[in-house]
């Protein structure tokens, strides 16, 4: 089992500040970091057009039954206010 200053060192070198490898911000790494980034995008698995638009299409469709709703309820209590306070 791993010593508590060996997890601390640890942790320390996963969050980048390992006062041996100095600064956290380094103009030299922006490359590494971008190629870094690069490589993650080519692991993501996009969806389908057909699932996409799909998915859109009901979100819409929920958008507009629940401002519907919503306008209806907001239309209703503000006339039944505006009734209570005459």
């Amino acid at each position: 089992m791993a010593s508590k200053e060996d997890r601390l060192a640890k942790s320390k070198k996963v969050a980048g500040n390992d006062p041996e490898q100095g600064s956290a911000f380094r103009p030299g790494r922006i490359k590494e970091f971008a190629n870094e980034v690069k490589n993650e995008f080519g692991k993501i698995v996009w969806p389908a057009k057909k699932q996409t638009v799909g998915t859109t299409a009901v979100v819409v469709v929920l958008v507009m039954i629940i401002s519907f709703y919503l306008g209806a309820v907001d239309l209703l209590l503000g006339k039944i206010i505006g009734y209570v306070l005459r």
